[in-house]
């Protein structure tokens, strides 16, 4: 991977001389260089009992490395990469085994500290100590910029961890497919239109996007979704992600036109170019309720999004024989896309921005996706106008658990646990947050029979503090009971407080500090101290380098009453330094829930904004 990138980063600086002699060297030493000290064991997450150790925490931690780099969870798994394209785990299986080593040695008295994939060491600290603190991409801001990703990742020096990449808590596309749910129903509810018979058009079946047809299908709509690479479009119609596979464009309009009218539930993916669908869709008068894009679009030139009128092996021909060309190529067609994009929403169709640097790179191609007042974008994230308001406001975001002794009737257990806490707490929540947790019960309910685990015996849901908290300790009551094992406890970065993205996480914080960081850090730095497991922060994730600062943590629930008073310290803060945030951004669901927290814990004093008269401007 490090000679890949370094002979991307000298085609970009027009190094000639060099590229010749990289590319031959490459040839011969690459895969000799990326596979070298690779194991030749089956990669996946074994029973925690089955790891060796010192420590139950350090056990845990290899389980969810190994998970990672599952066969059946990571994209990339020889080059060590879980999904993105680019969200690496190591730079190299050295630094896999040497963590591994550090791991199986570890006591509860000291902490591993990882460096962009490398392991520094084992250092000594204490039993309430992080046992890892984990770093990926952490350059000096004025060193931030794509082009010095593809340096600094081909010298070996930094590495892009994506979010739950680099931080050991990826699982799987479940992770996606809830949110993509909880995103699809609320956007219909936004429009005032049932999911049963309309029509969400995006594209992407890779690694996180190909959970969008399975969440249209869980939503309850008509899903049509375009990829370009063949094989992954089969591979989600094997895996039962999509249900049909069309190749002809009309084809695909008939197909849709009967959906339609008999209100089906279905997805299809569209083996083309998502730019020819917006086109022929408008052409043939297709109403579109939802529209979206999940391509990988933080990484525009090397693959994540593909240019219109040229084949998927054209198109990678030319990324390697002719980049300049094929960035062009991209920014045509981004400006294609978003003409055609334009000309639905004027007919009502609500698109909003996936997360996925869509409007940003679009405005970088010079596409019409600016507001009258050209500094917003015409279009909102989703973020901004669904699960900032619906979601995050008020704490809810996506925690998450994995049960370490990868038995399917503890994850089984633990739906029903988790089932019975929200239901109760439904009874007593306050109406503003009553349809949140009726559509998490709703999603538990369904959890097994929507098929949802790959890798590890793993389950998100949407929850607020309170819900984690409860949640949490019933499971850690679970496993002092003989119930059920070990269980790690985590949750996307992509959340109430983690993450620091102004074009994503942060994007409905409107005072003017969403472009700040201090958010993730504060989360990062009073989660360790407050019983996280393991720790990470990282520099890139979904949008790309330099445009986000995440963080995130593991926490191992054991059955003590030390797990007990870790969850309840570390869940609460980990929720609520978020909220705390959005409130004094003036956030009206935010400051309702601010306030509802300093109700049930009186040590949390947090100033409330005094809401200025609009009638004084």
């Amino acid at each position: 991977m490090a000679l890949r990138n370094a002979l991307r980063y000298f085609e970009r600086q027009h190094h000639e001389e060099l590229i010749k002699e990289f590319a031959e060297e490459l040839h011969s030493y690459g895969r000799i260089y990326m596979y070298r000290f690779r194991p030749d064991y089956e990669m996946r997450a074994r029973p925690i009992s089955e790891y060796p150790g010192k420590c139950e925490q350090a056990k845990a931690i290899m389980l969810m490395i190994q998970n990672n780099l599952d066969y059946a969870v990571a994209q990339h798994p020889h080059e060590l990469i879980t999904y993105g394209g680019n969200g690496a785990v190591f730079q190299n299986w050295a630094q896999y085994l040497l963590t591994m080593q550090y791991l199986s040695e570890m006591t509860e008295e000291q902490t591993l500290t990882i460096y962009s994939g490398h392991p520094m060491g084992l250092f000594p600290s204490h039993k309430e100590a992080p046992r890892v603190v984990v770093t990926n991409g952490m350059v000096v801001p004025n060193y931030s910029k794509p082009d010095d990703w593809e340096k600094f990742n081909a010298l070996g020096v930094s590495q892009y961890g994506q979010m739950t990449a680099g931080s050991y808590m990826y699982i799987g596309p479940q992770g996606i497919v809830h949110g993509t749910t909880i995103t699809v129903l609320n956007g219909f509810r936004k429009i005032k239109t049932i999911p049963k018979g309309g029509l969400f058009v995006t594209s992407g079946l890779g690694g996180m996007s190909g959970a969008q047809p399975k969440a249209g299908n869980i939503a309850g709509c008509i899903t049509v979704c375009a990829e370009v690479n063949p094989k992954i479009t089969h591979i989600r119609h094997s895996q039962g992600w999509i249900n049909e596979v069309i190749e002809d464009i009309d084809e695909l309009v008939q197909r849709v036109s009967l959906a339609k009218a008999n209100k089906e539930i279905v997805s299809i993916g569209y083996l083309g170019n998502v730019v020819d669908v917006w086109e022929k869709f408008y052409d043939k008068n297709i109403y579109i309720d939802l529209g979206s894009d999940q391509t990988s679009l933080h990484n525009p030139w090397a693959g994540g999004y593909y240019p219109a009128d040229i084949s998927f092996e054209e198109a990678n021909a030319m990324i390697a024989d002719n980049p300049e060309l094929f960035k062009t190529k991209v920014q045509e067609s981004l400006r294609r896309h978003t003409n055609a994009i334009n000309k639905h929403t004027e007919k009502g169709t609500y698109y909003f921005d996936y997360g996925n640097a869509f409007l940003l790179e679009a405005s970088r191609a010079g596409a019409d996706v600016m507001a009258e007042n050209g500094i917003d974008f015409r279009y909102p994230s989703y973020v901004q106008d669904i699960m900032g308001p619906m979601c995050f406001d008020f704490g809810f975001g996506p925690f998450r658990w994995v049960c370490a002794s990868g038995n399917p009737d503890d994850l089984q257990k633990t739906d029903v646990i988790a089932c019975e806490v929200l239901e109760e707490m439904a009874k007593t929540a306050p109406a503003e947050i009553q349809q949140q947790m009726q559509d998490n019960i709703h999603w538990i309910k369904g959890a097994q029979k929507n098929k949802l685990v790959v890798g590890s015996q793993a389950r998100i849901l949407y929850a607020d503090a309170e819900g984690r908290m409860k949640i949490a300790e019933a499971f850690n009551q679970a496993i002092a009971n003989g119930a059920i094992g070990t269980i790690v406890l985590g949750r996307d970065h992509h959340d109430v407080s983690g993450t620091d993205s102004p074009y994503r996480e942060t994007s409905n914080i409107y005072d003017g500090s969403r472009f700040t960081a201090d958010m993730a850090i504060h989360n990062v730095i009073g989660d360790s101290f407050r019983g996280a497991t393991w720790v990470s922060i990282h520099n890139g994730g979904g949008v790309g380098w330099g445009e986000v600062i995440n963080g995130g943590f593991g926490m191992v629930l054991d059955g003590t009453k030390e797990a007990s008073k870790r969850l309840q310290s570390m869940l609460f803060w980990d929720v609520n330094n978020g909220i705390s945030r959005r409130s004094w951004a003036r956030n009206e669901g935010a400051i309702f829930a601010i306030k509802r927290a300093m109700e049930t814990q009186p040590l949390l004093k947090v100033t409330i904004p005094n809401i200025v008269d609009e009638q004084l401007f």
